[in-house]
Parts: C-alpha cells; sequence; structure tokens
C-alpha cells in the first residue's frame, strides 16, 4: 500500500500560512518553514504596535496642545491642571483637534482655564 503523508489536510494547513504571507519577497511567501517564521514575526509586530500607536498618538496630541497653548500665554501642565479645577472633561484628542481646526474656540477654553488658575492664585495669596 502506498505511503500517505497527511494529503489534503496538510495542504490546507499550509494554505492558510501561504495567504497570510501574500505580498511578501523573496522566500518569505514561497518556502513554507520561512513564511511561518515571517507571518509569526508580523503578528508580533502588528499586535506590539496596536498598543504603541496608542501611546504615539496621546504624545501627538499633547504636543499639538502645548503648540497652540504657547502664544496663549500658558503651558501644557497648567493648562491640564486648569482644566480638572475647572471641571472641564475634555478628551486630549478633541483638545487637539479644536486647536487645530477651531483655534478660536480652543483660545475661550484656554481663556477661561487662564482666568480660574490666576483666580486661585488670588485666592491663594
Amino acid at each position: 500500500m502506498a505511503r500517505v503523508k497527511a494529503g489534503p489536510a496538510h495542504h490546507a494547513r499550509i494554505k492558510k500560512w501561504r495567504d497570510n504571507a501574500k505580498g511578501y519577497w523573496g522566500g518569505r511567501h514561497r518556502l513554507t518553514r520561512t513564511i511561518r517564521g515571517a507571518v509569526q514575526k508580523a503578528w508580533n509586530t502588528s499586535y506590539r504596535d496596536r498598543r504603541r500607536k496608542k501611546r504615539e498618538m496621546r504624545a501627538l496630541w499633547n504636543i499639538r496642545i502645548s503648540a497652540a497653548l504657547r502664544p496663549l500665554g500658558l503651558n501644557y501642565s497648567r493648562f491640564i491642571y486648569g482644566l480638572k479645577q475647572e471641571e472641564i472633561n475634555i478628551s486630549r484628542k478633541v483638545l487637539a483637534q479644536l486647536a487645530i481646526e477651531n483655534p478660536d474656540d480652543f483660545a475661550v477654553i484656554a481663556a477661561k482655564v487662564k482666568e480660574g488658575l490666576d483666580a486661585g492664585k488670588a485666592s491663594a495669596s
């Protein structure tokens, strides 16, 4: 009797890996062992970078907010502190969008925060 080497099931398993390696260069999309390593590494980096992306976006929003605050006479840390004191709950993402798209509205929020900070200084002394 002839020897069977897994047949259709084996090819189906390899095909799943091959489908995930579409577009890879050279042996990384042709050779079964290389495909597995390349796809697993791609999955690991994409998993890691989905988390890293969130970190980088928050840092970008902070930079944009800070840049918009400088001409208004505030710095980022004082502004965030003032927002918390005034109980203004706006996410950094929305603040960054406001700073870019509607600088006048952002200036109104910054002025309110600045007033609150100045009133706090006056009452403390």
